[in-house]
């Protein structure tokens, strides 16, 4: 999700709009000369600029596609998942510039939510929403609570599809001087799988699965946790505490061990809300192979 295609397509359609505004003002090279024999230029606006309009349109202000590159979601979401993300849940904002022209609607706890990351705006994010403006978050003896009310938790049996465990990870460099190949990714994914422990969470009306990694808290490497409240925060990230700025929301991945989230690099602005994630519509298993329709379904 590290590209806005919006970059490429309202300038586009933009300068085709104006080409097309100018031969019906000034031009009339459509009317004088007949279709066909207009300039190229002129010729691609009245092909193009409808199609391309409504596609903006479409994805600015209602429905945008979006694809998972990463395993931080898992197990809701998968690497090679194509989902559609409600543009209007959270506002209806101008493309590029992001200037809200009307509220529509805020996250709500639980929330699947995409947005602009906070330290590159240009790249998009995908994690779930546990803390609003106002919220106090806190982490202790392996409990979530929003303001001091744990957060309902039991765990619960979950049989990982060892297919999409085989795609937790990408061959190439994971890390500083270690690179993967093709079947030591597969490897590393399938093997972690044998530490993974889940729980079934339920906030607001939203029940889903998390994913933990036994023996591991990845809370103990997150810088912004020690920065925030040092002395709520244990040095093993096993207990932590913080308050959400008004207008600004914490995130964090259902992978919770995997996943670079809030608890690394902060808050999200509400100026950052791209859109709530809504259904999966396909996945694509990495390389040459055809899409597939079995995970077809709401987000949760």
């Amino acid at each position: 999700m590290d590209f806005d295609f919006n970059l490429i397509l309202v300038p586009l359609t933009l300068a085709l709009g104006i080409i097309w505004l100018l031969d019906k003002l000034t031009l009339k090279q459509r009317k004088t000369r007949g279709r066909g024999k207009e300039s190229l230029l002129v010729r691609w606006a009245y092909d193009f600029f409808p199609v391309l309009a409504v596609v903006l349109i479409v994805r600015s202000f209602l429905i945008e596609p979006f694809n998972i590159p990463s395993s931080s979601m898992v197990p809701t979401l998968y690497t090679g998942d194509f989902i559609a993300v409600n543009k209007y849940a959270y506002g209806v904002r101008l493309p590029l510039t992001y200037n809200k022209l009307l509220d529509t609607g805020k996250p709500e706890h639980g929330d699947v939510m995409v947005f602009r990351y906070p330290e590159n705006p240009s790249i998009y994010y995908i994690k779930r929403v546990i803390g609003l403006p106002g919220d106090t978050v806190s982490y202790s003896q392996g409990q979530l609570a929003i303001n001091d009310k744990p957060v309902d938790t039991k765990a619960v049996t979950f049989d990982a599809n060892p297919e999409l465990t085989s795609q937790l990870y990408g061959a190439g460099q994971v890390a500083p001087g270690q690179v993967l190949t093709d079947a030591e990714a597969v490897q590393m994914g399938q093997q972690e799988e044998d530490y993974a422990q889940y729980f079934q969470e339920t906030q607001g009306e939203h029940e889903h699965r998390v994913r933990y990694l036994n023996g591991m808290n990845s809370s103990q490497y997150a810088p912004f946790l020690q920065q925030q409240a040092p002395e709520v925060v244990s040095s093993e990230g096993t207990e932590w505490r913080i308050s959400v700025p008004e207008g600004q929301y914490f995130v964090m991945g259902d992978n919770r061990d995997r996943s670079a989230d809030g608890r690394f690099w902060g808050f999200v602005p509400d100026d950052n809300l791209a859109g709530k994630a809504v259904y999966i519509w396909m996945h694509k298993p990495p390389g040459l192979n055809l899409p597939t329709f079995g995970r077809n379904g709401s987000i949760d």
